[in-house]
């Protein structure tokens, strides 16, 4: 049987690449991580870029020459001696992009932070959206937690 589990079995380090200013605070990374289930105690690292080290990212890893919004890169290490909490990997999101897509899409820039960093944890365990039906899947479960949070439906 799986457990599903919250805050604070889920440690979340992040990383701010670029000014502040403007941008969530950790506490908020928190609390819309702290929405997502997990499979028991996990840690995992945000990190938050500027459009840079975004495209520079995402040319290394993905092959394509922009930044995007998120990357997730998932581990597959046991967890450390020290520590019983399992690494689910790094999520990677790129500020500038996230503020341009808020602003196309019409959405409060809280929201596509949160569905971001929902996304990204989703994908840390697992999840994908290469089909259809694991789109479906994943787009389901992302639009749940969003509106937990008291966030619309970010595919509506």
């Amino acid at each position: 049987m799986t457990t599903v589990a919250t805050a604070p079995d889920l440690r979340l380090d992040i990383q701010y690449a670029l000014p502040r200013r403007g941008l969530p605070k950790a506490g908020d990374f928190r609390r819309w991580a702290a929405a997502v289930p997990l499979d028991g105690p996990c840690e995992a690292a945000l990190r938050i870029v500027d459009e840079d080290e975004g495209a520079e990212l995402n040319r290394q890893w993905r092959g394509k020459p922009n930044a995007t919004n998120v990357l997730s890169f998932p581990s597959d290490a046991p967890p450390s001696p020290r520590s019983s909490r399992r690494h689910l990997g790094d999520i990677v999101i790129c500020a500038p992009v996230v503020a341009r897509e808020a602003m196309a899409q019409g959405k409060p820039e809280a929201a596509h932070w949160a569905h971001l960093l929902i996304h990204g944890l989703l994908h840390l365990q697992g999840y994908d959206h290469v089909t259809a039906k694991q789109a479906k899947i994943m787009e389901a479960l992302e639009t749940e937690i969003l509106a937990r949070l008291g966030y619309p439906d970010p595919y509506a």
